[in-house]
């Protein structure tokens, strides 16, 4: 925390239209790291010209690119402390590849990448992003204090920016700090000179807190201070010297290093006491229970564009002084400790600035805990083990359960904070193959991390004992003789190379879990040779391997159709061309074909003097237009089932890939793929409309993985007008799922129903989703209809 000292604290002014006596702006450097550079890192410096001391809570420095696009946003870098009177305060921001010197000490930090020639910085009271972007809108928004445009920036005071910033000159105030609300003439470009709070100059002390003492000796910072109260280090781009901490956690495979922990902890609860400590391609040499002291450079690392960073300590020079010691007390997680809500919001920027509340929120507690020793006791698994050594659980039973035994993923506002992600450190045991359902009996322990996949989660260095509760895979009824059963079913890039364990396990989910359906609709089929891309996009081979397999576990001979796609026009794995295909059983149901229809050829209702039809069938649904692009095209076919007609319309929309994930830096996440996903369900649903306006009695079925929850635009897109029922919500709460991702289980396959569908058993087929071994991703779903008791011509 920021020392406060003996003088009182006022409250800042919150307008930049009269010139401020007090907190300014005093330089402003952007071409930290750059080429010529010699400091390291970019910043901004703040003075009081007052005679009282300024708090600076809740306040924020914000920089905006000097010509704002459409796009731009202000970037937020979160203050504390305060500032003394006549007093400097040094807030670091992106740190570069160049540049040999650290900047001193800072006050705050951030990671702002700021230009070096051109931009807007502006001290803020708030920690929310301004929206302005022009120097007129900026002047009226009263909670800006302070404003220095530089360079060509177009927001500004006065009567220009400030001029002659480069890769090796700041702009600054004269020592005055006088401000006359004109850049211009307030600033003036020369060598940079940062001064943090406690007077300290590059040079002046190394940013680290060396202090010149015995090589066994503790330098002056600990872990807490190089982890602040954010999710970035004051400390980043800086080196700190002998920094003390006991080994709690060693990763000698994938990303090498170690964590240790300072087992004097701060009293703030915001501060992480352990750091990680990255040896690149060194295998460590510690071992738990060192006692150690650490010097490297700090550096906050991104697994991902859109994830959080991880704080390390790099480039490490390592002494141990003594072994066998006993670890830190772990921190528990349980339904008490971690918080019911899971993140806080930054209108869509980064949260990254935002003073941690780790009682408020979950990831802000987890974060809180960084590196640290975590422990849970007698948990849930709520997603599978993977073939990573990876698998979740939940510390809050309590929380969202399903009928099976894992975490319901139901709203985007209330995301599930129990789960955590367990991995392990040891190396030489075999990583327990666990279920859904199944418990991590006793107590698991472990430095607590941070990755793209997932989020946070504990790097166990004591692995609780699995418990088998016994998961058992779902048979669905066999249908009656008056019931039509059609199911949706991905089964997961099949192609006729696969091996014949793969076809005969998705033959078996056909023929027994699911009963042999009269009508199967199958997701990503693809080609007859994988993923080879030499213009093959024929499925013949592949079909006549997975119904002869369907054959052989006792189902009925298939038949099938489908809609050969252009090659490398409908996404999926490069050369795959997955698409969807119709199986049906011809001694139940009939296939109606209308011929024509090829990949680019849109499929129409007509009314015929026989009633309606479909102009190609199998045909797709306008597979030119751009809501398609680089996706499958959805399947239509016209079938009759003792003697009613059933339109089926099969479809694999868009993936997620693209979206930001729930745990990452930018709050709320943006789910940028889920703007085609709604046009491709505005196109299913005009052409159901289409169908209905022939014959509001038609019987049609929409199904298939649409990528998208129950509660998602997609869907509410899909059944605009009523036209269509999404049949996962006449289910129990409890059972609304058909795959799980990160622990929650949750929704992405679907089928819907028209008005005329009105007598119907429907039933997802728990086979796969919650199972260490799988023979897809997915859960297969069937519905059965009673078209007898459905509405009629």
């Amino acid at each position: 925390m920021g020392a406060t000292g003996a003088f009182a604290f006022t409250t800042l002014p919150a307008a930049s239209a009269t010139p401020s006596a007090s907190a300014v702006i005093a330089e402003v450097y952007g071409g930290g790291g750059n080429s010529g550079a010699t400091l390291t890192r970019d910043f901004v410096e703040l003075g009081n010209a007052g005679s009282t001391a300024y708090d600076l809570s809740g306040y924020s420095v914000q920089y905006l690119p000097g010509t704002p696009s459409s796009g731009s946003t202000w970037q937020v870098t979160a203050l504390t402390g305060a500032i003394a009177p006549g007093a400097r305060y040094l807030v670091g921001e992106g740190t570069g590849s160049g540049g040999t010197t650290a900047l001193p000490t800072t006050d705050a930090g951030g990671s702002i990448a700021m230009s070096a020639t051109t931009g807007t910085i502006a001290l803020v009271s708030g920690t929310t992003a301004l929206t302005c972007k022009t120097a007129a809108d900026c002047a009226a928004d009263t909670r800006i204090v302070d404003l220095t445009g530089y360079g060509t920036a177009v927001v500004r005071e006065g009567s220009g920016p400030a001029t002659g910033a480069s890769n090796t000159a700041a702009v600054a105030r004269a020592d005055s700090l006088a401000d006359t609300d004109d850049n211009a003439a307030d600033f003036t470009a020369g060598t940079p000179s940062p001064v943090n709070s406690a007077g300290q100059t590059p040079g002046s002390g190394d940013g680290g807190g060396g202090d010149g003492g015995s090589p066994t000796d503790p330098g002056t910072v600990r872990v807490h201070d190089i982890q602040g109260t954010t999710r970035l280090s004051p400390y980043a781009g800086q080196t700190v010297t002998r920094v003390p901490g006991l080994v709690t956690g060693v990763r000698s495979s994938g990303s090498l290093g170690y964590w240790i922990q300072d087992p004097t902890p701060d009293t703030d609860p915001r501060t992480s006491e352990a750091v990680f400590v990255y040896t690149g391609s060194t295998k460590p040499t510690v071992a738990v229970g060192d006692s150690v002291l650490v010097t490297g450079k700090v550096s906050e690392y991104y697994p991902s564009s859109t994830s959080q960073s991880n704080t390390e300590i790099t480039g490490p020079t390592t002494t141990v002084l003594s072994s066998g010691n006993a670890l830190p007390d772990a921190v528990t997680l349980d339904a008490t400790s971690v918080p019911d809500a899971y993140i806080p919001t930054a209108s869509g920027g980064s949260i990254e600035s935002l003073a941690l509340q780790p009682t408020v929120y979950a990831q802000d507690f987890f974060e809180s805990l960084e590196g640290m020793r975590v422990t849970f006791a007698d948990a849930r698994v709520v997603g599978a083990s993977d073939a990573y050594g990876e698998l979740w659980v939940t510390v809050k039973p309590d929380e969202n359960a399903t009928a099976r035994g894992g975490t319901l993923y139901s709203s985007y506002d209330q995301p599930n904070t129990g789960r955590i992600e367990v991995m392990s450190l040891d190396t030489t045991s075999t990583f327990p193959a666990a279920n859904v359902g199944d418990e991590l009996s006793g107590v698991t322990t472990g430095p607590l991390d941070y990755s793209t996949y997932g989020g946070y989660n504990v790097q166990a260095t004591q692995l609780g004992t699995l418990v088998d509760n016994g998961l058992k895979q779902e048979v669905t009824r066999r249908q009656k003789k008056d019931e039509l059963a059609v199911a949706t079913y991905n089964v997961e890039n099949l192609d006729a190379l696969d091996t014949q364990e793969k076809f005969d396990r998705l033959a078996e989910g056909v023929a027994v879990n699911l009963n042999s359906p009269d009508i199967v609709a199958l997701e990503e089929i693809q080609d007859d040779n994988g993923a080879t891309n030499d213009g093959t996009v024929t499925a013949e081979g592949t079909l006549k391997r997975f119904t002869d397999a369907v054959r052989a576990a006792g189902g009925p001979v298939y038949k099938w159709r489908y809609i050969s796609p252009t090659n490398d026009a409908d996404g999926g794995e490069p050369g795959g061309n997955i698409r969807q295909v119709f199986l049906f059983n011809p001694k139940r149901v009939s296939f109606t074909d209308h011929k024509g229809g090829d990949a680019t050829t849109a499929t129409s209702v007509v009314r015929t003097r026989h009633g309606v039809e479909l102009t190609y069938s199998p045909g797709r649904i306008d597979p030119t237009n751009a809501a398609w692009e680089d996706s499958r095209k959805p399947l239509v076919g016209e079938f009759t089932f003792q003697g009613e007609q059933v339109f089926v319309v099969a479809n694999h929309f868009i993936s997620k890939g693209g979206d930001q994930p729930i745990h990452g830096r930018y709050q709320p996440p943006a789910r940028s793929s889920e703007t085609q996903r709604a046009a491709q369900a505005a196109e299913v649903n005009t052409f159901v409309k289409s169908l209905l306006a022939a014959d509001k009695n038609a019987k049609a079925i929409v199904l298939g993985d649409l990528n998208d929850y129950e509660f998602s635009q997609t869907v509410t897109t899909l059944t605009a007008d009523k036209v269509l029922k999404p049949l996962i919500t006449t289910l129990p709460a409890a059972e609304r799922y058909t795959y799980v991702y990160d622990g929650n289980s949750q929704t992405l396959d679907h089928i819907l129903t028209s008005p005329a569908v009105t007598s119907f058993n429907y039933d997802v087929v728990h086979i796969n989703a919650e199972f260490a071994d799988q023979a897809s991703d997915h859960d297969p779903q069937i519905v059965r209809i009673d078209v007898s008791k459905c509405g009629r011509h």
